[in-house]
Formats: structure tokens, C-alpha cells, sequence
């Protein structure tokens, strides 16, 4: 099994590579291979067990062994916040990815993290983090949320514990108040409050790399082109979104040259991946897909 990942970030190209292999009686995976690049030059690589620093604060080669069913990659430390391998880190630290389960997102935090689950389980402590960490953040969470719910007044994060807090949400309309806590929200709400929040994480702690598995989930055929431009516009710049989608309202807003295809035959085989403007799509593309006419 080989990873590799390739990101630009400071205008120098990273590279990380590794590789695990199962050996005959072994019960676990084992790191066979390591590296991380930077600009082609060589930080540290290992084989098995043997970790190679290839620049250090002596400028000499330095060694030594690890663990083989550990990656070495949290075990190194940086030499400073200028070091690269401080931004490497800090930017896979900050990655998000999302394959988020509205029912099991509560407006309740025990705590505070700028980590968010995968199922967006932990939203509460997620947004209580993000305000804690930057206020200024609340601005950009309430912009968004007014231009897709015109009739929100605003939003609290309420002390109920010591170290417990929840969401309420409260909204205006007609002279008319309608205060419900978080967990009343509709799923497509939810996700309303977890895009807007991946926007301010974006704008206050970026450039990060997020990763949504099917944004448009949820969400009302009406509202899916918004939702999604509203992703793209805020990582047009120095960050990454990455997203799949089957809802044609989605793959639209996508051009040939940004959207890639994925194909699998069976489970046996490897999933195949190629870019759209590289196929030969006949007549339109949403049809196309629809009668599995796209041959890889």
C-alpha cells in the first residue's frame, strides 16, 4: 500500500510518500518506506525502522530508529516556526474532511477544538473553538448564515456548565421572535451552520485543504448551486476544496477542467480516475452520466 502526497505551500513544492506492507504472519501493517521532500531536496527518509534526518541544525545527517508500525512523521520535530517542516505539519494538522451526519450534530460543547470529526459529531466544541480562538470569526459565520436564512436575528453560544456551553439560535420575522436550540434545526439547517463555519475556519486559520464527501447532501435542490459556489469562492485563493457529488445541481457548478470522474468495475478492481476534459463526453454531460455512457 503506497500513499503520496504533492502540496504547494509558500510557493515551494512538498512531496510525502509512504509506503506500509503486510508481511507473511504479521497482524499488522508495517511503514516499509518514508520520505518528505521539499523542492526535490531530501528533510528525512527511512526504511523500516531506520529514520534519516538529512538536514539538521549542524548541517550533518543524523539517525536513528523508530518503531516500524509507527510513522515517523509526528515523531520529528521542527527545528522552529520558520522550519518548513512547521508548515507541513501544521497545514495537515489543519485539513479538514467531511462526511457529515446531520442527526448526530448537537449545538452542545464540553470543550474546544479547531479539529472537526468526520461526521461533524463534535460541531459544538468545533464552533465554540473557533469564537474562543477568533472572535472576529462570528462575523463571517453570521454573514454567511443571513444570505441563505434571511430571517435569523442571530445565534448564542450560552454557559449552561462549567465547562459546558449551547447553541441557540433565534429568529425575527414580522415582529414575530422564534428562539430553538440547535438540535431543533433541520438537517440542511445544520449543514447551513457547519458550511459556514468551514468558511470562517478557512478565512481565520487558513489556507487549509477540506475534503467534503457529497456537500449537497441534505440540502434543497434550490438552494444546492449557492451552497456549493459559497464553498468554491472561499478556497479560489491559496486553499483546496475537494468535494464529490451525484446531484447534477453540484457537478454543474464545476467546469471540465476542476472535475474528475471515478469508476470502479468491481469491488475487486481499482478505482479508476481520469479528468473530465480528458474524456470523450457524448452530447450532454448530466445525461452522459446518467445513462453510464462515460467510458474511462
Amino acid at each position: 500500500m503506497r500513499f503520496e502526497l504533492e502540496v504547494l505551500l509558500q510557493d515551494r513544492l512538498y512531496k510525502y510518500v509512504l509506503a506500509l506492507e503486510l508481511p507473511e504472519k504479521f497482524k499488522e501493517l508495517r511503514v516499509l518506506e518514508e520520505n518528505l521532500l521539499i523542492d526535490g531536496e531530501p528533510i528525512y527518509s527511512r526504511k523500516q525502522a531506520q529514520v534519516t534526518l538529512h538536514n539538521t541544525l549542524q548541517n550533518r545527517e543524523a539517525q536513528f530508529l523508530v518503531d516500524w508500525h509507527l510513522v515517523a512523521l509526528p515523531v520529528i520535530q521542527q527545528q522552529s516556526e520558520t522550519d518548513p517542516l512547521h508548515f507541513f505539519k501544521t497545514w495537515l494538522n489543519r485539513m479538514i474532511i467531511l462526511a457529515p451526519i446531520p442527526s448526530l450534530m448537537t449545538g452542545e460543547s464540553n470543550g474546544e477544538t479547531l479539529a472537526p470529526e468526520r461526521d461533524a459529531s463534535n460541531f459544538g466544541e468545533w464552533f465554540s473553538g473557533l469564537l474562543s480562538r477568533y472572535p472576529a470569526a462570528y462575523t463571517q459565520v453570521d454573514k454567511y448564515l443571513r444570505e441563505v436564512m434571511p430571517d435569523i436575528q442571530d445565534f448564542l453560544n450560552e454557559q449552561i456548565g462549567k465547562d459546558a456551553k449551547n447553541m441557540m439560535v433565534r429568529f425575527e420575522a414580522e415582529r414575530a421572535n422564534l428562539t430553538v436550540d440547535f438540535d431543533a434545526l433541520s438537517d440542511g439547517e445544520k449543514c447551513f451552520f457547519l458550511c459556514a463555519v468551514v468558511l470562517a475556519a478557512n478565512k481565520y486559520y487558513g489556507p487549509i485543504f477540506c475534503f467534503w464527501d457529497e456537500p449537497d447532501n441534505y440540502i434543497s435542490l434550490s438552494e444546492v448551486g449557492h451552497f456549493v459556489l459559497s464553498l468554491r469562492r472561499s478556497f479560489q485563493e491559496n486553499s483546496e476544496i475537494l468535494v464529490t457529488s451525484h446531484k447534477p445541481e453540484a457537478i454543474r457548478k464545476f467546469s471540465d477542467e476542476n472535475s474528475s470522474v471515478l469508476d470502479r468495475k468491481s469491488h475487486l478492481e481499482p478505482t479508476l480516475i481520469r479528468l473530465l476534459s480528458e474524456l470523450s463526453v457524448p452530447g450532454d454531460l448530466i445525461t452522459s452520466l446518467i445513462c453510464d455512457k462515460i467510458e474511462l
